[in-house]
């Protein structure tokens, strides 16, 4: 079949991508060979793994190799490879756009400073455009393996590239790089030889250097053998931080490095890495393992969700598995109780370093958690296995201050008579820490945790103690707080309403109210705020509420909550006066509306009525203003 020739347009994100590459001023531009090496090695690991079932595939040549070669004369570097290679709509799906990575995401993550958003390169599976630092044009040729014709891309780096058809006796990819001037020294032997012992030593096939002259032999130029098979005293933490680049796709050094092999009934090699910045999918509904899978040193698959829980997204690295059946289909690794084996030795490894850096490196941990507390806390609540453990290592914001606590520190400093961890939950920090539900606890001097992931609404739900010390929630039930000494004197000794005033406000109301809360009440935790919402001892924590609804998984019509008054705020006490002086009036009523849309609007949720709410608010302002 004949292939006319196709101009494209690169796609919105690749040519902003673009643009920044060729202008960055980008210090270790040297980079781009690394990606280069990365993606041909990828391929090559992809044929081997087809081949698996359809071994005509590599018959004619089961050699798989990297070649390089230089050509001063035509000012040209072109890296080769004998992998899968790609088909004509291979190219255009994976050279004219960023298909794997979320194109809206990636612009999102653009900020227009060249030197920072060239690292997003890795970030994102689009490293062959690395090229453009380097190259004024680069052309690839490329005939996927089984398939007897061949491709041939082309782009100068700008808004376009073109398709048409091209020559290729063999399978897999060959890209030609036409090398800029101030771009010169990377067709010198030497500074390759360097770049590729850096970067690609690691890499588990031949990268090759072809001879320039006659006579000269063609050079190996790395080790050749997979990094995660050597031992740990060979490897130096240059070549560990080069591997954790090239399998995770990233520019940042690792956070923490795990190397073991597991030996007996079943055996596997794990190398991972827990990254030092947060990988940019990390809360993608569409998020994909980062772990590769091999067999016996062949990739088998990097999209297993079989072999790392979901709160442990966060990994990047390698597994290799001497037990796995070579021919393993992606249905025969669900439920696949070798890989189960293998994932649960992943987990205890995994926070078990977790675990000895929170005793050893409290201050690094904190960083850690900064990072990826929020995804390893989906543990406490998906791993019945290990969920106490992770809460163990768990860190929080509390009341105490600005440093994070461990449930096992808020126990050591529970006041004398404190018999529960009490906490809020809710979606933004500085809103929990005004809170009017934390005022009483703070007058009396307790620390309270401040929950602001939307996980902890549900873990919460599973893990109802620690340490023989049940969670209480701030937002529901009574405070019982009566029982604490007050550290505020000025607080504790402010007067309340005379007897029966208050009596005559909470009866009037409950009439006012009826039907749009469960109940009113004095309340023991406000202190500063005239009322405040609170969830009865048998409902719903109020925040996890809210996320159901949002999510859609909570049924028509709203919890009733109960309205808590504060005896010692001056409106309430004037309230309760006006109520047992002159009883109920139309006053009253606007004014126990308007408190319990106050009320709403401290918990973040919207007024029911916002035109009856503006009205009755501009009465009692008007009513409330002397001529």
């Amino acid at each position: 079949m004949e292939m006319t020739d196709h101009t494209h347009e690169f796609q919105a994100e690749v040519a902003k991508l673009l643009d920044i590459v060729t202008h960055s001023l980008y210090s270790e531009k040297e980079i781009f060979l690394r990606e280069l090496i990365s993606n041909a090695s990828d391929a090559c690991d992809r044929l081997r793994y087809e081949a698996l079932t359809k071994p005509d595939l590599i018959k004619e040549d089961p050699e798989f190799k990297i070649v390089i070669t230089i050509d001063e004369k035509a000012g040209t570097l072109t890296i080769e490879d004998n992998g899968i290679g790609m088909s004509e709509q291979d190219m255009v799906e994976n050279l004219g756009t960023i298909a794997r990575s979320g194109t809206s995401r990636f612009s999102e993550e653009l900020t227009g400073d060249a030197s920072k958003d060239v690292k997003l390169i890795g970030q994102f599976g689009v490293g062959f455009y690395s090229a453009f630092m380097v190259a004024d044009k680069v052309t690839v040729t490329s005939r996927r393996a089984g398939d007897n014709s061949a491709a041939v891309w082309s782009s100068a780096g700008h808004g376009t590239f073109t398709i048409d058809s091209g020559t290729r006796e063999t399978r897999g990819t060959t890209i030609v790089l036409h090398m800029r001037k101030e771009a010169k020294e990377f067709l010198e032997p030497a500074r390759l030889r360097q770049i590729v012992k850096t970067y690609a030593d690691h890499i588990a096939l031949p990268v090759i250097l072809k001879a320039s002259k006659e006579g000269e032999e063609d050079e190996t130029l790395n080790s050749a053998s997979a990094l995660w098979t050597r031992s740990k005293n060979e490897i130096t933490e240059e070549q560990y931080t080069e591997f954790y680049h090239h399998v995770g796709q990233a520019f940042d050094t690792p956070w923490l490095t795990l190397h073991s092999r597991a030996e007996g009934r079943i055996e596997y090699t794990m190398l991972l890495f827990v990254p030092e910045q947060p990988p940019f999918d990390l809360f993608n509904p569409e998020r994909k393992s980062h772990l590769k899978l091999y067999v016996k040193r062949v990739f088998i698959t990097d999209d297993c969700e079989e072999l790392i829980p979901a709160y442990l997204r966060f990994l990047r690295g390698v597994v290799d598995s001497e037990d796995l059946p070579l021919n393993v289909s992606r249905e025969m690794l669900q439920h696949n109780p070798v890989l189960q084996k293998i994932r649960s030795g992943l987990v205890k490894k995994v926070l078990g370093e977790l675990e000895k850096k929170v005793s050893k490196d409290s201050e690094n941990y904190a960083k850690f958690w900064d990072n990826f507390g929020a995804v390893l806390k989906e543990g406490i609540y998906e791993d019945a296995v290990n969920g106490d453990r992770i809460l163990k290592i768990s860190l929080f914001n509390s009341t105490a201050g600005e440093t994070k606590t461990s449930l096992a520190d808020y126990v050591s400093r529970m006041k004398e008579g404190q018999d529960a961890i009490y906490y809020i939950t809710g979606e933004d920090l500085g809103a929990l820490k005004s809170s009017p539900q934390l005022e009483g606890f703070a007058a009396k001097g307790i620390e309270v945790l401040l929950l602001a992931d939307a996980v902890d609404s549900f873990w919460l739900s599973r893990t109802h103690e620690f340490d023989g010390k049940p969670f209480k929630s701030v937002t529901r039930g009574a405070a019982e707080l009566d029982k604490f000494t007050d550290t505020d004197a000025e607080t504790s000794d402010e007067p309340k309403p005379e007897d029966g005033e208050l009596d005559s406000l909470i009866a009037l109301f409950k009439t006012a109210l009826e039907g749009k809360v469960k109940d009113v009440r004095a309340s023991v935790r406000l202190t500063g705020s005239p009322v405040c919402l609170v969830a009865d001892d048998g409902d719903m924590d109020i925040h996890l509420e809210k996320l159901l609804k949002a999510h859609k998984q909570f049924g028509a019509g709203e919890s009733l909550r109960i309205l808590e008054l504060n005896p010692k705020h001056a409106l309430i006490k004037k309230l309760a006066a006006s109520s047992k002086k002159n009883g109920a009036s139309d006053a009253l009523q606007d004014a126990a509306l308007l408190l319990l849309d106050q009320a709403h609007i401290v918990e973040g949720d919207p007024v029911a009525d916002p035109v009856a709410f503006s009205k009755r608010m501009a009465d009692f302002m008007a009513g409330s203003i002397s001529a």
